[in-house]
Protein backbone atom coordinates (compact mmCIF):
# COMPACT_ATOMS: atom_id res chain seq x y z
CA UNK A 1 0.00 0.00 0.00
CA UNK A 2 1.32 3.45 -0.90
CA UNK A 3 2.27 5.59 2.08
CA UNK A 4 1.22 9.22 1.72
CA UNK A 5 3.60 11.65 3.37
CA UNK A 6 4.05 15.39 3.66
CA UNK A 7 7.78 16.13 3.28
CA UNK A 8 8.96 19.36 4.86
CA UNK A 9 12.66 20.15 4.57
CA UNK A 10 14.29 23.24 6.03
CA UNK A 11 16.71 24.12 3.23
CA UNK A 12 18.36 26.66 5.55
CA UNK A 13 19.37 23.93 8.01
CA UNK A 14 23.03 22.88 8.08
CA UNK A 15 22.55 20.11 5.49
CA UNK A 16 19.07 20.86 4.14
CA UNK A 17 19.95 22.29 0.75
CA UNK A 18 22.35 19.47 -0.14
CA UNK A 19 20.26 16.57 1.15
CA UNK A 20 16.81 17.61 -0.06
CA UNK A 21 16.94 16.01 -3.54
CA UNK A 22 18.56 12.86 -2.12
CA UNK A 23 15.74 12.45 0.40
CA UNK A 24 13.04 12.84 -2.28
CA UNK A 25 14.65 10.21 -4.53
CA UNK A 26 15.09 7.68 -1.71
CA UNK A 27 11.60 8.13 -0.30
CA UNK A 28 10.07 7.73 -3.78
CA UNK A 29 12.05 4.50 -4.24
CA UNK A 30 10.75 3.27 -0.87
CA UNK A 31 7.17 3.63 -2.07
CA UNK A 32 6.12 6.95 -0.56
CA UNK A 33 3.68 9.21 -2.33
CA UNK A 34 5.04 12.63 -1.38
CA UNK A 35 3.57 16.07 -1.07
CA UNK A 36 6.65 18.30 -1.20
CA UNK A 37 6.26 21.95 -0.24
CA UNK A 38 9.06 24.56 -0.45
CA UNK A 39 9.69 26.17 2.94
CA UNK A 40 10.69 29.80 3.14
CA UNK A 41 10.62 29.96 6.94
CA UNK A 42 10.02 27.60 9.86
CA UNK A 43 7.08 29.84 10.74
CA UNK A 44 5.27 28.39 7.70
CA UNK A 45 5.38 24.82 9.03
CA UNK A 46 2.26 24.75 11.26
CA UNK A 47 0.12 26.21 8.48
CA UNK A 48 1.45 23.65 5.98
CA UNK A 49 0.70 20.73 8.32
CA UNK A 50 -2.85 21.96 8.86
CA UNK A 51 -3.33 22.55 5.13
CA UNK A 52 -2.12 19.14 3.94
CA UNK A 53 -2.52 17.01 7.06
CA UNK A 54 -5.85 15.45 6.12
CA UNK A 55 -4.36 14.13 2.85
CA UNK A 56 -1.42 12.23 4.34
CA UNK A 57 -0.61 9.40 6.76
CA UNK A 58 2.53 10.95 8.23
CA UNK A 59 4.76 14.02 8.16
CA UNK A 60 8.48 13.77 7.41
CA UNK A 61 10.54 16.71 8.62
CA UNK A 62 14.10 17.41 7.51
CA UNK A 63 15.98 19.89 9.65
CA UNK A 64 17.37 20.43 13.11
CA UNK A 65 15.78 20.59 16.53
CA UNK A 66 14.48 24.12 15.95
CA UNK A 67 12.63 23.01 12.81
CA UNK A 68 11.12 20.05 14.66
CA UNK A 69 10.08 22.34 17.50
CA UNK A 70 8.23 24.56 15.03
CA UNK A 71 6.07 21.69 13.78
CA UNK A 72 5.37 19.70 16.97
CA UNK A 73 2.19 21.51 18.08
CA UNK A 74 0.50 21.07 14.72
CA UNK A 75 1.45 17.37 14.60
CA UNK A 76 -0.25 16.80 17.95
CA UNK A 77 -3.32 18.76 16.87
CA UNK A 78 -3.61 16.76 13.62
CA UNK A 79 -2.72 13.43 15.30
CA UNK A 80 -0.02 12.71 12.71
CA UNK A 81 3.14 10.64 13.30
CA UNK A 82 6.57 12.11 12.66
CA UNK A 83 9.45 10.88 10.53
CA UNK A 84 12.79 12.59 11.18
CA UNK A 85 15.56 13.38 8.70
CA UNK A 86 18.36 14.83 10.89
CA UNK A 87 19.70 17.80 8.90
CA UNK A 88 20.57 20.26 11.64
CA UNK A 89 23.66 21.06 13.67
CA UNK A 90 22.98 19.32 16.98
CA UNK A 91 20.18 16.85 16.05
CA UNK A 92 19.57 16.13 19.73
CA UNK A 93 16.12 14.57 19.27
CA UNK A 94 17.51 12.20 16.66
CA UNK A 95 20.37 11.39 19.04
CA UNK A 96 17.89 10.66 21.85
CA UNK A 97 15.88 8.35 19.59
CA UNK A 98 19.00 6.76 18.04
CA UNK A 99 18.03 7.85 14.52
CA UNK A 100 21.10 7.78 12.23
CA UNK A 101 22.20 11.02 10.60
CA UNK A 102 22.68 9.49 7.14
CA UNK A 103 19.71 10.17 4.89
CA UNK A 104 19.39 6.64 3.40
CA UNK A 105 19.30 5.06 6.88
CA UNK A 106 16.90 7.67 8.27
CA UNK A 107 14.55 7.16 5.31
CA UNK A 108 14.71 3.37 5.74
CA UNK A 109 13.67 3.69 9.41
CA UNK A 110 10.61 5.72 8.40
CA UNK A 111 9.71 3.16 5.72
CA UNK A 112 9.90 0.28 8.23
CA UNK A 113 7.07 1.92 10.16
CA UNK A 114 7.98 1.23 13.80
CA UNK A 115 6.24 3.88 15.93
CA UNK A 116 7.43 4.91 19.37
CA UNK A 117 5.12 7.17 21.39
CA UNK A 118 7.20 9.75 23.21
CA UNK A 119 6.52 12.27 25.96
CA UNK A 120 6.48 15.97 25.21
CA UNK A 121 7.22 18.84 27.53
CA UNK A 122 4.91 21.84 27.63
CA UNK A 123 5.75 25.37 28.75
CA UNK A 124 2.95 27.94 28.81
CA UNK A 125 1.05 25.71 26.38
CA UNK A 126 3.94 25.36 23.86
CA UNK A 127 5.24 21.82 23.30
CA UNK A 128 8.93 20.96 23.24
CA UNK A 129 10.97 17.79 22.68
CA UNK A 130 14.30 18.23 24.44
CA UNK A 131 14.75 21.14 26.85
CA UNK A 132 13.23 24.49 27.78
CA UNK A 133 15.61 26.87 29.51
CA UNK A 134 16.14 30.42 30.67
CA UNK A 135 19.24 32.45 31.43
CA UNK A 136 22.62 31.53 29.91
CA UNK A 137 21.20 29.30 27.16
CA UNK A 138 18.98 32.12 25.87
CA UNK A 139 22.01 34.40 25.59
CA UNK A 140 23.87 31.64 23.71
CA UNK A 141 20.90 31.22 21.34
CA UNK A 142 20.77 34.96 20.66
CA UNK A 143 24.50 35.18 20.01
CA UNK A 144 24.93 31.96 18.02
CA UNK A 145 24.89 32.82 14.34
CA UNK A 146 23.75 30.53 11.53
CA UNK A 147 27.14 31.03 9.93
CA UNK A 148 28.95 29.77 13.03
CA UNK A 149 26.66 26.73 13.23
CA UNK A 150 27.29 25.89 9.57
CA UNK A 151 31.06 26.36 9.90
CA UNK A 152 31.75 24.82 13.30
CA UNK A 153 28.79 22.51 13.92
CA UNK A 154 28.33 21.39 17.54
CA UNK A 155 31.62 23.09 18.51
CA UNK A 156 29.92 26.44 17.86
CA UNK A 157 27.77 25.93 21.00
CA UNK A 158 30.83 25.49 23.23
CA UNK A 159 32.71 28.42 21.68
CA UNK A 160 29.70 30.71 22.08
CA UNK A 161 29.13 29.56 25.68
CA UNK A 162 32.69 30.51 26.62
CA UNK A 163 32.18 33.96 25.08
CA UNK A 164 28.89 34.53 26.88
CA UNK A 165 29.61 33.09 30.33
CA UNK A 166 31.81 35.98 31.50
CA UNK A 167 29.06 38.49 30.67
CA UNK A 168 26.16 36.56 32.21
CA UNK A 169 24.56 37.98 35.36
CA UNK A 170 22.76 35.76 37.89
CA UNK A 171 19.02 36.24 38.33
CA UNK A 172 16.58 35.44 41.13
CA UNK A 173 13.89 32.83 40.57
CA UNK A 174 11.26 30.94 42.51
CA UNK A 175 10.65 27.30 41.61
CA UNK A 176 7.45 25.59 42.70
CA UNK A 177 7.58 21.81 42.35
CA UNK A 178 6.11 18.80 44.19
CA UNK A 179 4.41 21.07 46.73
CA UNK A 180 7.69 22.84 47.57
CA UNK A 181 8.76 26.44 46.89
CA UNK A 182 12.49 27.01 46.32
CA UNK A 183 14.23 30.40 45.98
CA UNK A 184 17.38 30.40 43.84
CA UNK A 185 20.01 32.77 42.48
CA UNK A 186 21.14 31.20 39.23
CA UNK A 187 22.62 31.81 35.79
CA UNK A 188 20.47 29.15 34.12
CA UNK A 189 17.46 26.94 34.76
CA UNK A 190 16.86 24.09 32.33
CA UNK A 191 13.79 21.83 32.26
CA UNK A 192 14.30 18.67 30.24
CA UNK A 193 11.84 16.25 28.69
CA UNK A 194 14.19 14.26 26.44
CA UNK A 195 17.73 13.05 27.08
CA UNK A 196 20.05 15.21 24.95
CA UNK A 197 20.29 18.92 24.16
CA UNK A 198 22.90 21.49 23.14
CA UNK A 199 24.78 19.11 20.88
CA UNK A 200 24.89 15.99 23.02
CA UNK A 201 24.75 17.14 26.64
CA UNK A 202 22.52 14.95 28.82
CA UNK A 203 19.64 16.51 30.78
CA UNK A 204 20.10 13.99 33.59
CA UNK A 205 22.10 10.78 33.91
CA UNK A 206 18.99 8.57 33.72
CA UNK A 207 16.73 10.79 31.58
CA UNK A 208 14.71 9.25 28.74
CA UNK A 209 12.05 10.69 26.48
CA UNK A 210 9.37 8.32 27.76
CA UNK A 211 9.97 8.42 31.54
CA UNK A 212 6.87 10.61 32.11
CA UNK A 213 8.77 13.21 34.11
CA UNK A 214 10.61 16.50 33.71
CA UNK A 215 14.21 16.92 34.91
CA UNK A 216 15.23 20.38 36.15
CA UNK A 217 18.67 21.71 36.95
CA UNK A 218 19.72 25.16 38.15
CA UNK A 219 23.30 26.45 37.73
CA UNK A 220 24.08 28.36 40.91
CA UNK A 221 27.71 29.22 40.15
CA UNK A 222 29.57 31.75 42.26
CA UNK A 223 32.99 31.65 40.53
CA UNK A 224 33.90 31.66 36.83
CA UNK A 225 36.15 28.59 37.15
CA UNK A 226 33.16 26.44 38.16
CA UNK A 227 32.13 26.30 34.49
CA UNK A 228 35.02 23.91 33.68
CA UNK A 229 34.03 20.94 35.90
CA UNK A 230 30.48 21.60 34.74
CA UNK A 231 31.45 21.24 31.07
CA UNK A 232 33.23 18.00 31.94
CA UNK A 233 30.15 16.46 33.59
CA UNK A 234 27.31 17.77 31.39
CA UNK A 235 27.77 15.30 28.49
CA UNK A 236 27.10 12.37 30.84
CA UNK A 237 24.35 14.14 32.79
CA UNK A 238 26.46 14.03 35.96
CA UNK A 239 26.26 17.77 36.70
CA UNK A 240 23.99 17.06 39.68
CA UNK A 241 27.04 15.74 41.54
CA UNK A 242 28.45 19.28 41.73
CA UNK A 243 27.43 21.22 44.87
CA UNK A 244 26.58 24.36 42.88
CA UNK A 245 24.10 22.55 40.61
CA UNK A 246 20.59 21.98 41.97
CA UNK A 247 18.60 19.11 40.43
CA UNK A 248 14.87 18.39 40.77
CA UNK A 249 12.30 16.26 38.98
CA UNK A 250 8.52 16.20 38.69
CA UNK A 251 5.53 16.08 36.36
CA UNK A 252 4.48 19.70 36.90
CA UNK A 253 6.34 22.84 37.99
CA UNK A 254 6.19 26.63 37.86
CA UNK A 255 8.97 29.21 37.63
CA UNK A 256 8.66 32.87 38.60
CA UNK A 257 11.41 35.48 38.17
CA UNK A 258 11.79 39.02 39.52
CA UNK A 259 12.66 40.26 36.04
CA UNK A 260 10.91 38.72 33.03
CA UNK A 261 13.12 36.09 31.36
CA UNK A 262 12.88 34.75 27.81
CA UNK A 263 12.47 30.97 27.51
CA UNK A 264 14.26 28.91 24.86
CA UNK A 265 12.70 25.60 23.74
CA UNK A 266 14.80 23.31 21.53
CA UNK A 267 16.89 26.29 20.41
CA UNK A 268 13.98 28.66 19.70
CA UNK A 269 12.86 31.52 21.98
CA UNK A 270 9.09 31.08 22.26
CA UNK A 271 7.75 32.42 25.58
CA UNK A 272 8.61 34.24 28.84
CA UNK A 273 8.33 33.88 32.59
CA UNK A 274 6.23 33.35 34.60
CA UNK A 275 6.14 29.82 33.23
CA UNK A 276 4.17 26.66 33.85
CA UNK A 277 5.76 23.37 32.78
CA UNK A 278 4.06 19.99 32.32
CA UNK A 279 5.04 16.60 30.96
CA UNK A 280 2.58 15.23 28.39
CA UNK A 281 3.06 11.42 28.39
CA UNK A 282 3.05 9.48 25.10
CA UNK A 283 1.78 12.46 23.12
CA UNK A 284 3.41 11.91 19.72
CA UNK A 285 4.30 8.91 17.55
CA UNK A 286 7.79 9.02 16.02
CA UNK A 287 9.32 6.46 13.64
CA UNK A 288 12.36 4.73 15.17
CA UNK A 289 14.37 1.60 14.43
CA UNK A 290 13.00 -1.74 15.58
CA UNK A 291 16.00 -2.15 17.91
CA UNK A 292 15.25 1.17 19.62
CA UNK A 293 11.66 0.09 20.11
CA UNK A 294 12.72 -3.21 21.71
CA UNK A 295 15.21 -1.50 24.02
CA UNK A 296 12.53 0.97 25.12
CA UNK A 297 10.03 -1.82 25.83
CA UNK A 298 12.60 -3.75 27.87
CA UNK A 299 13.52 -0.63 29.84
CA UNK A 300 9.88 0.12 30.67
CA UNK A 301 9.04 -3.48 31.56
Amino acid sequence: MTKRALLLVNRHSRQGQNRFAQAVDILNDLGFELIVVPIQSSEDLPQLVHKHGTKVDLVIVGGGDGTLNSVVDSLVEMNLPLGILPLGTANDLARTLKIPVTIPQACQIIAEGHLKYIDLGSVNGKYFFNVASLGLSVEITEKLSKGAKRRWGVLAYALTALQVISQTNPFHAQIQINGETIEVKTIQIAVGNGRFYGGGMAVAEDATIDDQRLDLYSLELKHWWQIFPLLWRLPQGQHGELPWVRTLEGEYLQIYTRKTQDINTDGEIVTKTPATFRVMPQSLGVFVSKNSLIVSENTNA
